[in-house]
């Protein structure tokens, strides 16, 4: 007899699903929000106007159709409601570029509703959900400039950066992407992963110190006297890349400046990653550290 994918789970890790249940539940607790599935055309409708809003644009970067034939097909979209109000929402679909997976390609949470780690809680969910389904792994991409979503995802959630793309998507019309090269960075997060389980299942008095590993790095690219980025060629184990702080608000005042940062990002990540290294975190102090992979 046919074993399905979620009892196959339970059999190797019997209390995985309680434990990511449990931790997507008090995450959504904590954000006062629930987070629910959407099928219906009007939350639909309701979450691409959310994303055009988050978007800055009168397209929805995702329209209510796709999502409903995502859901239909049994794929991840979801949204993050107080009441009955939508604040946020997230949509993933499946794939199998690496065996069988989830890859969450949009995520959003209203302006007005930033600060109640309601991102937190659709991540949480989404790991959870994809656990009930057999799935342990789940892929998304992100801008690498952009410091606080570099530190949410590598560090308080785990994900493990594994490629840079070059101008990924291409040239994009929206009010936050528009005028720039659309570079990401791929993520990874291995669910069942033990430091994934540690980080987010585990009470917070058992979670794990975080060292300062960066203390013996040597800067690769550094931000100059007058603001601009400045690479410092280096062979050394371990390697620090400064991330702007506020790259929105850069080029919002100085296109140009953003620009050259983009470019700088892009040349030291890639020319790491070329060499052997692995981008392993985001520090407090927002650098990227890369160290080799296999060191000699």
């Amino acid at each position: 007899m046919a074993t399905s994918p979620s009892a196959a789970l339970t059999g190797a890790a019997p209390d995985a699903l309680d434990r990511a249940a449990t931790a997507a539940a008090v995450a959504q607790a904590r954000a006062a929000v629930d987070v629910r599935e959407l099928t219906d055309i009007p939350a639909l409708t309701s979450a691409a106007r959310l994303f055009a809003n988050i978007w800055n644009t009168d397209r929805p970067p995702l329209n209510s159709d796709v999502m409903r034939a995502l859901a239909h097909a049994g794929n991840y979209v979801v949204g993050a409601f107080d009441g009955e109000e939508l604040l946020g929402a997230s949509v993933a679909f499946l794939g199998l570029r690496q065996g069988p997976m989830l890859h969450s390609h949009i995520s959003g949470v209203r302006a007005s509703a930033q600060g109640r780690s309601i991102g937190f809680a659709l991540k949480l969910h989404q790991r959870a959900w994809a656990l009930g389904r057999g799935i342990e792994n789940i892929t998304w991409t992100f801008d690498p400039l952009i410091r606080r979503n570099a530190y949410f995802n590598l560090v308080k959630l785990g994900a493990r950066a594994t490629e840079y793309l070059t101008d990924f998507y291409g040239d994009m019309s929206d009010g936050i992407n528009q005028g720039q090269h659309s570079d990401r960075l791929h993520l990874t997060w291995p669910l069942l992963a033990p430091h994934v389980i540690d980080l987010l299942d585990a009470m917070p008095s058992r979670r794990p110190a975080q060292p300062d590993a960066a203390a013996h790095a040597e800067p690769r690219l550094v931000q100059g006297p007058n603001g601009s980025p400045e690479p410092h060629p280096t062979n050394a184990h371990a390697q620090l890349c400064w991330i702007p702080p506020d790259i929105e608000a850069l080029r919002r005042t100085d296109p140009a400046g953003a620009a050259h940062w983009r470019l700088a990002l892009r040349t030291a990540l890639t020319g790491a990653l070329a060499a052997g290294y692995a981008i392993r975190t985001c520090t407090r102090s927002g650098h990227y550290l890369l160290t080799r992979r296999n060191p000699s």
